[in-house]
């Protein structure tokens, strides 16, 4: 069985081989000769309108988490982040192009394909998203996240075994141990300054308050911690096994969809 990083690792190398499609697509309609240096052929290739959005949205979720200094250069290539007073080359985005917008050049007087003024913005997203595929190559790359998303799921597997043979308090703790530490890191890699010792409803706050978490997120989260200090305080009645296991299950949600 592949660790979570090898798996980590072979979406994003599918990831840029599929950007790299798209990108090179575009090439071979503003200019084919470049295009077929690529060693690719137009007939392997994939539409690229019908193409992008799937990949953008995947790509820019990658971004987020592993290269967030960068996103929003990564989002700038796919949409204008101010109010454009005109478009040109200098300015035209992915968007421009999957609608159809074209630019006039002043210069001679003629309307420019449309993926002529794209090719560059599809190429420096594809860029960005390489970029970090050759940190896994790098000894300087951080494989914090990487690891920590390994330990996650033991320690899940362990809550849930717990949970199973009657040990129901134990494996709530457990699983309020991880998505607090998983909320943890989302902070680290958002670099959202909290107090020392922030509890999984601090963290929770915070993250809201950045906007990082929506409504619907905050209020299952805030659920989850609900359950969490039933099983962490000896209350009038015991954490049920039922209540325990959607506990478990909650924090394996968040742990895989929220970063």
């Amino acid at each position: 069985m592949k660790s979570q990083s090898e798996r980590y690792k072979a979406d994003l190398t599918r990831l840029v081989w599929e950007g790299k499609k798209i990108a090179v697509a575009l090439q071979y309609d503003c200019d084919p000769e470049a295009a077929k240096k690529t060693g690719l052929k137009k007939e392997d290739l994939p539409d690229a309108r019908q193409a992008y959005q799937a990949w953008y949205s995947e790509a820019l979720a990658c971004v987020t988490q592993l290269l967030p200094d960068r996103v929003e250069d990564f989002i700038s290539y796919y949409k204008p982040l101010k109010p454009r007073k005109s478009v040109g080359f200098a300015n035209y985005t992915m968007s421009d192009y999957l609608i159809g917008s074209t630019v006039y050049d002043s210069d001679s007087a003629r309307w420019i394909v449309p993926a002529n003024s794209a090719l560059s913005a599809i190429f420096n997203q594809y860029k960005i998203v390489e970029t970090i595929s050759n940190r896994f190559e790098s000894t300087l790359f951080d494989i914090r996240a990487l690891v920590h998303a390994d330990l996650l799921d033991d320690e899940l597997a362990a809550a849930d075994e717990l949970n199973k043979q009657g040990f129901s308090r134990g494996a709530g703790a457990i699983a309020g141990v991880v998505l607090e530490a998983h909320l943890a890191g989302i902070s680290e890699t958002h670099k959202i300054k909290l107090a020392k010792n922030a509890t999984i409803s601090t963290l929770n706050d915070a993250l809201k308050k950045a906007d990082i978490l929506d409504t619907a997120t905050w209020r299952f989260i805030q659920h989850l911690g609900d359950i969490r200090n039933k099983c962490d305080h000896k209350a009038d009645a015991d954490p049920t096994r039922d209540e325990v296991k959607e506990l478990v299950d909650g924090v394996r949600k968040i742990t895989k969809t929220v970063f």
